[in-house]
């Protein structure tokens, strides 16, 4: 028989039962796709139900019945996992049902968690849904007593995470929080390249494109992620976080517990160790949504601390490229302003650098690694140059700026600050 559709148009939520999750081959067969797909369109107006005033009418009956479609969602992940082309097919279609496309595939697996989650966190919900809630969640239908508690263990972390970001902060500086959110962003990026290399092994080079659509996935819900918060806040985060994949994986885990990995298999060395091709895939997603758009990556320069700028670009050769492009930009819109004896800006109203700035920006690159530092110098000789190869003050920006950085780095060695 088809499957039944959730009816999410009532103001109750008139939840009908959801479909027996165990059935016999011939019967998984028979499955009309299209019912499957519509039944998972739903997902995100169930989520934002639960997290509603509508709950307030939900009785004992309705909430079992609620926590039986995430389970059911959660079947549908476990039976389609491991096929790509139907996983695809259901990806698709669960951000096409939402406008800002942050529910992926991965989700329908973590559907009981999210749903409880929001539940918990409504103060709409009844007492008595309310408690059995929590019993559901502390002994989930066909749960032994020896039930793995993972998915519990999960929900109070992520609870008692946002409870601690949502604290006042009494000490200066949001460095804490930053490296809150960037653990619980890479948490989640891993958690989908983990998903996307699953599937890439079941395929075998089977389809060339695969990757490439997997990869495109990711970066959609990177960038509606991302776009949740203020954008200070997102440069932040970012920053953070390509920060935490140079310090190395223990530093990420000792903030992060056992993380919030792939429910079956977070705590086995395949499931939750993450390889150098994996970091580097984590790093390219949030390089490739930093440098894709030209007027946000000069936005993240002028936000970001010179000093931390320059920690990035000698650990990112990508960064450091398009970091130097877009300081030498800068340095071409000074001139200089005999009256006052100084570089200035040509235009007074755009965002870009003062002469003070741009120094700053380029003594902090040399007083990096070698490696930075020759790169940076040799790309300021280059462009004085290319500007007339002038050796004295006022007649080109990059001798004066070669000027700075060598006086610089000879005060930093002589002072070992």
């Amino acid at each position: 028989h088809p499957a039944r559709p959730i009816e999410l148009q009532t103001p109750s939520l008139g939840l009908g039962s959801a479909p027996a999750g165990q059935r016999s081959n011939q019967q998984r067969q028979a499955w009309p796709m299209e019912a499957v797909l519509g039944q998972v369109e739903q997902l995100p107006a169930l989520l934002a139900v639960s997290r509603s005033a509508l709950v307030r009418d939900w009785d004992s009956l309705t909430l079992d019945r609620a926590l039986e479609w995430a389970r059911y969602f959660q079947h549908l992940y476990d039976r389609f996992r491991a096929r790509p082309q139907l996983r695809e097919v259901l990806g698709r279609r669960l951000r096409r049902s939402q406008p800002c496309p942050l529910l992926g595939f991965p989700a329908l697996g973590r559907c009981p968690q999210l749903l409880g989650l929001a539940l918990l966190e409504n103060r709409a919900l009844p007492p008595a849904a309310c408690r059995r809630l929590v019993r559901s969640l502390l002994q989930p239908p066909g749960a032994g007593p020896a039930s793995d508690p993972r998915g519990l263990e999960l929900l109070a972390r992520r609870k008692a995470a946002a409870r601690l970001l949502a604290l006042p902060r009494h000490a200066p500086g949001p460095e804490p929080q930053l490296q809150a959110e960037a653990r619980l962003l890479l948490s989640r990026l891993r958690q989908e390249a983990g998903e996307a290399a699953g599937q890439l092994r079941w395929l075998c080079g089977a389809q060339e494109g695969q990757e490439a659509r997997e990869a495109a996935g990711q970066l959609r819900w990177l960038c509606g992620a991302l776009e949740l918060l203020p954008q200070p806040r997102a440069f932040g985060v970012v920053a953070a976080a390509l920060a935490l994949l140079k310090q190395g994986r223990g530093a990420e885990q000792a903030g992060d517990g056992h993380g919030d990995g792939d429910r079956d298999g977070s705590s086995s060395p395949d499931g939750y160790q993450e390889s150098a091709a994996g970091e580097e895939c984590t790093a390219g997603l949030l390089l490739s949504w930093l440098l894709g758009n030209q007027d946000r990556f000069s936005a993240f320069c002028l936000c970001i601390p010179s000093s931390h700028l320059a920690f990035l670009a000698g650990q990112y050769s990508q960064l450091c490229r398009s970091y130097l492009d877009l300081l030498t930009g800068w340095g071409r819109h000074l001139h200089y302003d005999p009256l006052q004896g100084q570089w200035v800006k040509s235009c007074l109203d755009k965002a870009e650098l003062s002469w003070e700035e741009l120094r700053e920006h380029f003594i902090c690159l040399c007083q990096g690694s070698t490696p930075l530092k020759e790169q940076t110098q040799a790309a300021l000789e280059l462009l004085r140059t290319q500007d007339g190869d002038f050796r004295v003050r006022g007649l080109s920006v990059w001798t004066d700026l070669l000027m700075e950085v060598g006086y610089s780095c000879v005060d930093t060695k002589t002072t070992g600050k």
